[in-house]
Order: C-alpha cells, then sequence, then structure tokens
C-alpha cells in the first residue's frame, strides 16, 4: 500500500498482521512516475508478484469554478487521475510477465455526472471511467483485467466536513431510491473483491455503480 501518511501506513500493517495476514507498508509519492516505477519491483520482490493494482489515492477539493486555482486543479488531477495512470503503467510490465493480474480503479458517480463547485474533481474521475477502457482496449488480451467501481456518497474523510451541514445527508438521501444519504465504506468492498477475483476474468473495461441508485434516476 502506499498513502502520504507514515503512521496510518504502520496502523494498517499492523491490523492486517493481527488477523493474521501479510502487509508491508510502501511509503510513495503516487504523483511521481520514477517512484511507481520503482514501487512495483519492490513489491513483486517483496511477495513474489504483483497480482492485484486498486487505485484508490483521492482528494476532493470543493471549490467554485470560478475560484479554482491551478495548484488546486493539479492536486486533483494528479492524485486522481495521473496516479493511477502511473501506476498500472508500471504495474502492466510486471502483470504481463506473470501472465495476467487485475486493476480496480476507484472511480466515483462524479465520473459519469457533474456536480456543481466539483470541477476539478469531476475531471479526474470522469478521466478515470475512460483511462479505465483505454486501458483495458491494450491489456484484456494479455489476461489483465482493467475495471472501475463508481461508488456513490461513502462516508470517507474527505465529505466528513459536509455531513455534519445540518439536513446534508437528509437531502443526498432524497436523490437515491434506497433513501440512503451516504454508505458506509464496506458496501463497496464486495464490487471490489469481485472484479479483482478469477470470477470476473471475462470482465474488462466496466464501470461498476455501487451508489444506492442515484444514478438510476
Amino acid at each position: 500500500m502506499a498513502a502520504r501518511n507514515r503512521a496510518d501506513i504502520e496502523s494498517a500493517v499492523e491490523k492486517i498482521r493481527s488477523e493474521g495476514g501479510e502487509a508491508r507498508g510502501f511509503p510513495v509519492d503516487l504523483r511521481d512516475m520514477d517512484a511507481c516505477a520503482r514501487l512495483i519491483p519492490d513489491v513483486a520482490g517483496d511477495f513474489g508478484s504483483v497480482d492485484i493494482l486498486i487505485n484508490n489515492a483521492g482528494i476532493f477539493q470543493p471549490v467554485p469554478i470560478e475560484d479554482v486555482t491551478e495548484e488546486i486543479w493539479d492536486q486533483q488531477i494528479d492524485l486522481n487521475l495521473k496516479s493511477a495512470f502511473l501506476l498500472s503503467k508500471a504495474a502492466i510490465g510486471q502483470m504481463r510477465k506473470q501472465g495476467g493480474g487485475k486493476i480496480v480503479n476507484i472511480s466515483s458517480i462524479a465520473g459519469i455526472g457533474g456536480f456543481p463547485n466539483s470541477a476539478a474533481y469531476c475531471a479526474s474521475k470522469g478521466g478515470l471511467v475512460n483511462l479505465t477502457k483505454a486501458m483495458c482496449m491494450e491489456v484484456a488480451k494479455h489476461n489483465i483485467n482493467v475495471n472501475s467501481v463508481a461508488p456513490g456518497n461513502i462516508k470517507t474523510d474527505m465529505n466528513a466536513h459536509l455531513r455534519e451541514i445540518e439536513g446534508y445527508d437528509d437531502h443526498n438521501a432524497s436523490l437515491t431510491p434506497s433513501g440512503v444519504g451516504h454508505l458506509d465504506p464496506s458496501e463497496l468492498t464486495g464490487a471490489v473483491v469481485f472484479l479483482a477475483s478469477d470470477d470476473a476474468r471475462s470482465v474488462h473495461g466496466i464501470n461498476l455503480l455501487v451508489d444506492g441508485g442515484w444514478a438510476a434516476w
């Protein structure tokens, strides 16, 4: 795994180990092509292969479009979209040598529709959805599955400040057939595990919505 906060990495590693799994943290700047290129052989060296890549790094900075600075734009495009490209680029070579692998990109309902004050975020997630399709066109023949999962509104640190606003969760709940304003992160697990499993060996280039029915309307 890769993250900016070493304490979070160490905590995740210890949790996995305490439950009987094997884990090691790899602190990496995911916006750096050379760092990503070094990461994949490091992981393969420790674990023997890189079978599954989940591109889940992301940042959300809601700002009216007239107030979006170049820095705000670049931060979201670089972490939400560029990092997925760089890690996938590095991992695909390793996966080809192994005879296959799975790549799952975590996109968003913001990748298939527009949201106010979210120009950079929507652009990054929309790019990730189409990057998924483009990559699958090249690597499916190498037994590499590339797909994405599009969460709806999920309870995360990125939107915690918004969920504190009175009526915000109720408003989002009114926009979904399920009547749920924000899903628990654990509700994404099954979709990601499926796309990373052999059961999805013939699934290529999809964007699987896990949104409480948001997009159905």
